[in-house]
């Protein structure tokens, strides 16, 4: 089962990815064979490679700024909720529910997203 402080830290790590881009910090929140779902964009990256690539290539969603508040909604097991906004000042605000299932090291398998404007 994972834990609210587990969940926390993932999810300062992923803005933490957000804002600096790295490969490194994108591919550390994700398993080898992760998937990554985004409605209503029709996201579906397959495998930590095709996330750390498709993430990569939104770095110009962030001109401008942005910013990101999140709550956690729930933990079933392995798998975490949360509710988040997120303001772009290029692209406007954003309304975020997340799901995460994690692995035994606290690292992504599946992600799943639905992202609505605001």
């Amino acid at each position: 089962m994972v834990s609210e402080q587990q969940v926390h830290d993932w999810v300062e790590g992923y803005v933490r990815a957000w804002t600096t881009n790295s490969r490194k910090d994108i591919a550390a929140l994700f398993t080898p064979h992760a998937e990554y779902h985004e409605w209503p964009y029709e996201t579906a990256w397959f495998g930590r490679e095709a996330i750390v690539d498709g993430w990569r290539d939104r770095a110009p969603w962030q001109e401008g700024g942005w910013e990101f508040e999140w709550t956690l909604l729930t933990i079933n097991g392995d798998t975490a909720a949360i509710e988040g906004t997120g303001r772009y000042k290029e692209l406007g605000t954003f309304a975020n529910l997340w799901t995460m299932t994690f692995d035994k090291n606290v690292t992504c398998a599946m992600f799943r997203m639905w992202n609505n404007q605001v």
